[in-house]
């Protein structure tokens, strides 16, 4: 980064004063609340509208509790909360983009119930949501990874993830849990059911990362889980049978958060919707992992069969 670019770059107070802002000026339907620039490109669930536009008519109340997070080093504030839209809850994660004391960029991902509902997927209660208490703490020094080692260890989850067939390409905690859209989706911890490809029917995860807060130790990613709808029955390493959820092709689009501390992953936060097949980001650049494999047969039934 070109340091005349670096000198635009708020500091990590200055960012996230300015995320307490924007969800104060949101709820209150008050943008001029906020230094917005007049060219700012804004999306919700990776549909580019005019700002304001979306949620921010539509919100009601937040109920929090929000956990804000930054990126000098980029200028990106993130944030993951709770809202309601009238009597419709919802699980937001913002990210902005800052230059020059102006926010650039808005990026919504909100999550409601409808956005979750091919297929039936748990969906948390809004008002009981809680961040696990590690994210948000800064690390010690004795704690620390570097910037490219904590994106190596969290993109391993998006590898140990994709075509899932119990190799693990990162290290876990064993107290990592992972929340998803308010919910406990790992309450015995997140390396057990990647142990036993649980997820074996992903066929790719798209991802690409944003931003990362290098004083906490948080990694964000935005991307997509394609699902092709082959995968009927599938065996589990421990040789039990599953039958895919996903009858059709899909795609999760989602933001998502992973905390490294003491090179392993700590926690697990996301926001996800359920989208239109191969569904693509307008952020999307060419530092977009694709995660293909040409030769998986995604229609096996036994773990011997599958191809790599």
């Amino acid at each position: 980064m070109r340091s005349s670019e670096t000198a635009q770059l708020p500091g990590q107070d200055e960012l996230e004063q300015l995320g307490e802002r924007y969800r104060d000026a949101y709820v209150r339907h008050e943008p001029s609340l906020l230094p917005v620039s007049p060219r700012v490109r804004y999306t919700e669930n990776n549909v580019e509208l005019n700002f304001p536009d979306g949620s921010w008519d539509a919100v009601t109340e937040e109920l929090g509790p929000a956990l804000t997070f930054s990126d000098p080093h980029t200028g990106n504030v993130g944030i993951f909360t709770a809202i309601m839209m009238n009597d419709t809850p919802g699980f937001l994660t913002i990210r902005l983009k800052v230059k020059g004391g102006e926010i650039i960029e808005i990026e919504h991902m909100l999550s409601t119930k409808r956005g979750v509902s091919g297929p039936p997927t748990p969906f948390g209660e809004v008002r009981e949501l809680h961040h696990q208490p590690v994210i948000a703490a800064k690390l010690e020094p004795s704690e620390w990874s570097s910037r490219d080692d904590a994106l190596a260890l969290a993109d391993g989850y998006f590898q140990t993830l994709s075509r899932n067939d119990g190799t693990l390409y990162t290290k876990f905690a064993d107290t990592c849990y992972r929340i998803e859209n308010g919910y406990q989706a790992a309450p015995k911890g997140a390396a057990g059911d990647f142990l036993l490809g649980r997820w074996r029917f992903n066929e790719r995860v798209r991802r690409e990362w944003i931003m990362v807060d290098e004083a906490r130790g948080i990694c964000l990613a935005r991307g997509f889980i394609d699902h092709k709808g082959l995968l009927d029955k599938y065996e589990l390493t421990d040789g039990s049978m599953r039958e895919s959820p996903f009858r059709e092709p899909h795609t999760w689009s989602f933001m998502e958060i992973f905390k490294i501390k003491n090179g392993e992953i700590a926690a697990v936060e996301a926001t996800f919707i359920g989208s239109p097949y191969f569904s693509k980001s307008p952020w999307a650049t060419d530092a977009e992992i694709q995660d293909l494999d040409d030769t998986w047969n995604g229609g096996a039934v036994l773990l011997k069969d599958r191809r790599r």
